[in-house]
């Protein structure tokens, strides 16, 4: 269930979906890397004005599904016109900057992006753009990215890819407990 909090700027209903923390897991295939499964922490908030604000965490998994290292992290802000259009900014660890642009699915909550403008330090590597697909898909979060090199021989292709859950506060459970009896044990019974 999509729950558009009271305080949440009106502009940004429908990316309402996005809102709250996000975890999973995924497949990363970056350029001259090795394959791995990856790990994801993602949150999707607001303070009232008229953007999200974004910040994402990745980890590479080992066969255990153990954290290895750090893989990637990326944050920026997120905002939607009248005519469903959405713009990102998004500053990646490496050393990339990135101007998105794109727009959300009539009747669902999926969001095509695409790169619009990046800025790279020299030692971020090759990097010519990129694509996203964001989608709300029975609860979860799910997305895939795109990424272009300059190299001809190296075209748009699929990188990343996750599959992400909501992450419940336990404190919003405990909401829910008011007519619990104080020793807890009753409601066994």
């Amino acid at each position: 269930m999509i729950e558009i909090p009271s305080d949440l700027h009106p502009d940004l209903v429908p990316l309402a979906f996005l809102l709250g923390d996000w975890a999973g897991a995924g497949v990363a295939d970056f350029p001259d890397r090795e394959q791995c499964n990856f790990g994801q922490e993602v949150t999707f908030s607001h303070d009232g004005r008229d953007f999200l604000e974004y910040v994402s965490r990745t980890w590479e998994l080992d066969d255990k599904g153990e954290k290895v290292r750090p893989l990637e992290s990326e944050s920026g802000y997120w905002k939607i016109d009248a005519e469903r259009r959405v713009e990102a900014v998004m500053a990646r660890d490496r050393g990339i900057v990135e101007v998105w642009h794109g727009e959300m699915a009539e009747q669902k909550p999926q969001i095509d992006l695409v790169t619009d403008a990046f800025a790279r330090l020299s030692s971020a590597g090759e990097y010519s753009g990129g694509k996203r697909l964001y989608g709300y898909v029975k609860g979860d979060l799910m997305w895939v990215g795109e990424l272009a090199t300059p190299d001809p021989e190296r075209p748009l292709r699929p990188y990343m890819s996750a599959h992400l859950k909501k992450v419940v506060d336990p404190s919003e459970w405990a909401k829910d407990l008011k007519d619990l009896p104080d020793d807890g044990i009753a409601f066994f019974k």
